[in-house]
This record gives structure tokens, C-alpha cells and sequence, in this order.
């Protein structure tokens, strides 16, 4: 019955999420260094392999809701990654 309402509410939170995210790629482009080409060539990749993923899920006949579970928890785990390093 509010399928739109948890879909809506897990869209806000990949939002917020992701912009926590890009605030420490940011941080870490910005200096420079080996770290932080590493990062970018593996912020690409991860891109196009999530976007890859999701066609899949959708062409399969997956939801909107589960793509957006999929790119919650890639972001989640790239949140928990950056902010140890």
C-alpha cells in the first residue's frame, strides 16, 4: 500500500548518501597524489558497472525499488570505504 512512500524515502536517503560520498571523493581528488587517481579510475569503473547492473535488473523485469536498494548499497559500502582511508 506505500510502496511510492518507501520508494520515495529510499530515493531522499541515495541522495543524501551520495552527496556524502562525493564530499569525500572531493576531499581526496583534491590532494592529489596516488590515492587519489586510484580513486577516480575506480569511481568510473564502479560507475559504469552499477549502471550496467541496473539495465540488467530492469531488463529482467526488476523494479525501480531495487535499483535503488543496489545503488544504496554500493554507496553505503563506498561511504564506510572513504571514510577509514
Amino acid at each position: 500500500m506505500f510502496g511510492w512512500w518507501t520508494l520515495t524515502m529510499d530515493t531522499a536517503m541515495l541522495a543524501l548518501e551520495s552527496q556524502q560520498v562525493i564530499g569525500m571523493r572531493l576531499a581526496m581528488l583534491a590532494t592529489g597524489g596516488t590515492a587519489a587517481q586510484a580513486e577516480a579510475e575506480r569511481m568510473v569503473t564502479e560507475k559504469i558497472a552499477a549502471a550496467g547492473e541496473a539495465a540488467l535488473l530492469v531488463a529482467t523485469g526488476g523494479t525501480a525499488a531495487g535499483v535503488v536498494a543496489g545503488y544504496r548499497r554500493k554507496v553505503r559500502a563506498n561511504a564506510r570505504r572513504l571514510s577509514r582511508a
